[in-house]
């Protein structure tokens, strides 16, 4: 069954397929608002997002890759259903429910929680990431990369959806297309984020060229790019360097707003 992808802003997307509709990282600040990041640290939005929370169609489940303030925002906080199931780190889902989100569910890296409906099952499960390099990580909120395996009544996997989560290219991302050797879309957080103007946190183009060059999915969406004031390194500069790694007839660019359709195999533009 086909589904759809739409991409709303930074790391906000709307997944829908065989019958879940899953949130992935909710921001939903506007233009000029500061996001907080922690440390004294904040970041102004340079964009608005392509829907306002209450435009949202019902969820099943919020997928959050970490608990920093231009993924998990004062918006969401305040817009998003108390009883929302949310899956992301332990270190989140803690936050989380001293917020009152008491269905926040904290998943350990290679833990998986499944969902159920009429139409077949997702699978999400919980992947390595590492937000800045060396001993730096340990200054950043935990942070998680994401597989999302859509099945059918039979079990079977229909679709596999990869969120590579703010990460910075790590050795331990390895073991993602060694357990997830088929792949077929994958959502890449670039920016190359820098705090303080010296450290980057998420993936610039180069890096994150390489980064699909390892992951191997069959299609590659850019977001997480230019929203914010912290982001130093364009969608241009992610693009050049897939051309360069001839990867460039992989990648699908959603503008805030754009929908595409999600099938087995294939990302076909609406």
């Amino acid at each position: 069954m086909a589904g759809s992808l739409q991409f709303i802003g930074n790391a906000t997307t709307l997944i829908r397929y065989n019958g879940f509709t899953l949130l992935t990282d909710p921001n939903f600040l506007h233009r000029g608002q500061l996001a907080y990041l922690g440390w004294g640290l904040a970041s102004r939005r340079r964009t608005d997002p392509a829907l306002r929370i209450e435009d949202l169609p019902p969820l099943d489940a919020v997928v959050l890759s970490h608990m920093h303030g231009d993924h998990w925002d004062r918006v969401a906080r305040k817009g998003i259903d108390r009883d929302m199931l949310i899956v992301t780190t332990p270190a989140a889902s803690r936050t989380l429910h001293r917020q009152g989100f008491g269905q926040a569910v904290g998943l350990m890296t290679w833990a998986e929680y499944r969902l159920h409906g009429p139409g077949g099952s997702v699978r999400i499960t919980a992947l390595p990431a590492k937000h800045a390099p060396g001993s730096a990580d340990a200054l950043l909120p935990p942070v998680m990369g994401t597989m999302l395996e859509f099945c059918g009544p039979d079990e079977r996997v229909e679709l596999r959806l990869h969120i590579s989560g703010d990460t910075v290219l790590d050795r331990r991302l390895d073991a993602i297309p060694r357990r997830f050797p088929d792949i077929d879309v994958a959502l890449v957080h670039l920016g190359g984020t820098k705090l303080l103007g010296t450290l980057m946190v998420t993936m610039d183009g180069e890096q994150g060229a390489a980064w699909a060059d390892m992951i191997n999915p069959r299609t590659v969406v850019p977001i997480h790019y230019d929203d914010y004031t912290v982001f130093s390194s364009p969608l241009d500069d992610f693009l050049r360097h897939m051309e360069q790694a001839g990867l460039a007839d992989r990648v699908v660019c959603l503008s805030r707003g754009e929908t595409c359709e999600l099938a087995p195999h294939r990302l076909v533009r609406r």
